[in-house]
């Protein structure tokens, strides 16, 4: 069964050194992470941003820049899509920059549009309804997401309008279900999302830190699903401003 796959008795048979040939690099501590390739290009556009690195896989991978912000040098790169993906590009990243923190922002569909409307989502818990999370955290429904109380402070310095609360990660995007939605807002989830859980299990498996934060573009309400601002939830630029401010007070 998927949920007895953790195994913290035996060493893996090959990590990043192996795929990558090279020495651990130290080029930084903070490492910001996008889904929307509209973010990415503008991003390079608009600052000096120098390649560093690349993470490498068969469809051509994604490379890792290095800017400034303000004084300090942060790593930022383009994440594949969905949790096993995702958490793998994260250690990959760590390997190539030595970046220990990452603040991950995207989308995601809300289940309470009541509270997620006008406000950023800041995951306090991710519901588990993905695989690789399974091979770095033992067995639960939920993993917590431990810096939510930290980036909830920062976005109050910044001033920001935030709710924090579970999320649900999972995998199948057309298999949303009404019954299954309902049960994640019976159990507090106000958001859907790909990559948390997946995310923050290979994190906390390494000690490393995640400070994931959502916009809500779509809802998913009890019957109906409503689209109507999943372009400016994907791409809206400020959400990479909102990144490197906090990317300075980790």
């Amino acid at each position: 069964m998927i949920h007895q796959s953790y195994d913290d008795q035996t060493p893996p048979l090959f990590g990043p050194e192996n795929v990558y040939g090279c020495e651990q690099q130290h080029l930084c501590d903070v490492c910001v992470v996008t889904f929307s390739k509209h973010i990415f290009d503008q991003t390079l556009k608009s600052f000096h941003c120098e390649q560093v690195a690349r993470i490498g896989t068969a469809n051509g991978g994604s490379p890792i820049y290095l800017l400034t912000a303000e004084g300090k040098k942060v790593a930022f790169y383009l994440s594949a899509i969905g949790s096993a993906l995702a958490a793998t590009f994260v250690i990959d990243a760590n390997w190539l920059t030595g970046a220990t923190k990452f603040i991950l922002f995207g989308s995601a569909g809300s289940l309470n549009d009541a509270l997620t409307e006008g406000r950023f989502v800041l995951p306090t818990e991710a519901y588990r309804d993905e695989g690789i999370s399974y091979h770095y955290a033992p067995p639960s429904d939920y993993i917590k997401v431990p810096q939510s109380d930290k980036l909830a402070r920062i976005f109050d310095s910044l001033g920001l309008p935030y709710v924090q609360g579970r999320v649900w990660t999972t995998d199948a995007l057309y298999r949303e279900t009404v019954a299954n939605a309902r049960k994640r807002r019976l159990e507090g989830c106000i958001a859907v999302e790909m990559e948390v859980a997946g995310v923050q299990a290979v994190c906390s498996h390494h000690g490393w830190e995640l400070y994931p934060f959502l916009v809500t573009g779509d809802v998913l309400e009890e019957t109906t699903h409503r689209m109507h601002k999943l372009y400016y939830a994907n791409h809206d630029m400020r959400k990479l401003i909102v990144a490197l401010e906090a990317a300075k007070r980790v």
